[in-house]
């Protein structure tokens, strides 16, 4: 009979394939063992014996599997009939990689299970671990990137049952669903970023990155290259493989601008065309990239005294003042300080109450630090005192001076200087103008810019323009 003749008996070819696999595998194998329908040993080979400290294989046969073979997972095959096909198990020795399958009778039932140890020497699988390994890195390293541009707070970590909270809070979670942009105003300290990172919560994006980008915190020169990112080689010291900006970062998700206000006016007309296009193209590269990002901006700047001094583009303002949100001062909602001071000094993990007495005083404070300053005032006087209340003098040496509200200033009035030009008194008149605001503020430039109607830095750069000199 010729060999391509015999091929043809299916049964038979079958019979000498399963004995052939059996014999290759049991002999280049590091053991083999065979188990009853009860897990007790048949049969198994002597290398694998003496692995498990037996002189002679037959002192195996009739003994549990688990006895001989601490960690054995045969008993389970043999019970269940599913075959566990690689595996890698824990011996006194070395690890093995092993292989375990059930075995049926004629009519399929299951008798019992086979088992292969086939390496001792995982080196034999290198390239496999080492790319499963390469993979479970660059898989937490995407994980913990997304974990660090996730939103932290919720609309509960936003404090306060005045009517006031109670409107921000309110208006906050219907711009939630919507993709429209969010402009937060209010001043510095106030709680707009947390309600950034809220309404990212709470929207459809939620699963996505929330990026955060500080427009008055980085240089005028780097936050274009900040913002849409940099091509390779952009530019003289730039990253040779390009540089991925906080649009690309933020992609799905949500972008959140803070002092939107003190942004540079060539980079205004570049955002203004990420909102009206949706791309965007990185510095020094000819590549249009697409952007699908919610806006998120905030701003304790007065944007519309800001384009009359041209220093805001209009029609970015009319662009992002589609949802405004007023998150107003602490000042205007001191009915949620007994709630506020509560949850700080929890957050602080403090065990100080503060006194009747202490809470009305801190009501006779004009906060121009807002909810920022309440809690570097709490934080200071648990820190300070002794007891387990705060009282009056603890809340008032933490404060430091003072400041009750101010009543409105009235209008400044300018009186002519002979052969004085225009120019001149308009000089002056800045000068007195913005030297009787630093003093109703108590020095406190940021307070006394937003009631200016100033971005913080411009103030700053007038301040140093007509040699007003900052007081601490």
């Amino acid at each position: 009979m010729k060999d391509s003749d015999s091929l043809k008996d299916y049964r038979r070819v079958r019979r000498l394939a399963i004995r052939s696999l059996f014999e290759i595998i049991e002999q280049s194998s590091e053991g083999t063992v065979i188990v009853d329908k009860e897990a007790r040993i048949v049969w198994i080979n002597e290398r694998y014996a003496r692995r498990f400290g037996l002189e002679d294989a037959s002192r195996a046969v009739g003994q549990p599997c688990e006895k001989v073979i601490p960690g054995s997972l045969l008993r389970q095959v043999a019970t269940n009939g599913q075959p566990i096909l690689l595996d890698m198990m824990d011996t006194a020795k070395d690890p093995l990689v092993v292989m375990r399958l059930p075995i049926h009778d004629d009519v399929g039932g299951v008798i019992g299970a086979i088992g292969f140890a086939l390496f001792d020497e995982l080196h034999a699988l290198s390239p496999l671990l080492k790319r499963y390994l390469s993979m479970q890195q660059e898989l937490a390293s995407t994980r913990s990137l997304l974990r660090a541009r996730q939103a932290k707070y919720s609309f509960a970590h936003f404090i306060g049952t005045s009517a006031a909270s109670l409107e921000v809070k309110r208006r906050a979670r219907r711009s939630a669903s919507a993709e429209s942009p969010v402009l937060l105003l209010g001043e510095t300290g106030t709680g707009k970023e947390l309600l950034a990172h809220a309404i990212h919560n709470t929207s459809p994006r939620a699963h996505k990155p929330f990026v955060s980008v500080n427009s008055a915190a980085i240089p005028e020169t780097l936050l274009e290259a900040e913002f849409f990112g940099t091509a390779p080689g952009a530019f003289t010291g730039a990253d040779r493989r390009g540089r991925q900006g906080k649009l690309f970062l933020a992609e799905g998700g949500t972008l959140f601008l803070d002092e939107i206000g003190d942004m540079p006016l060539p980079l205004q007309s570049k955002l203004l065309r990420v909102l009206q296009e949706k791309e965007y193209e990185p510095v020094g590269s000819n590549e249009m990239i697409k952007s699908d990002v919610r806006l998120i901006a905030a701003t304790s700047t007065d944007l519309q005294a800001a384009i009359k001094r041209g220093e805001f583009r209009a029609d970015l303002y009319y662009r992002l003042n589609v949802l405004p949100i007023e998150v107003p001062p602490l000042r205007e909602r001191l009915d949620d300080l007994p709630a506020l001071t509560e949850v700080i000094l929890e957050e602080l993990r403090s065990q100080h109450e503060l006194t009747q007495e202490a809470l009305d005083t801190l009501a006779q404070h004009c906060w121009p630090g807002n909810i920022r300053e309440l809690r570097n005032v709490l934080e200071r006087a648990a820190l300070l005192s002794e007891h387990s209340h705060l009282t009056v003098a603890d809340i008032r040496a933490a404060i430091g001076t003072l400041i009750p509200p101010q009543p409105s200033m009235p209008t400044a009035h300018v009186a002519a200087v002979p052969n004085e030009t225009y120019s001149e008194a308009r000089e002056r008149f800045d000068r007195e103008l913005i030297q009787a605001k630093l003093a109703e503020c108590q020095g406190n430039v940021v307070l006394a810019a937003r009631q200016l109607g100033l971005g913080r830095s411009t103030l700053y750069k007038k301040m140093s323009a007509l040699g007003i000199a900052e007081s601490h």
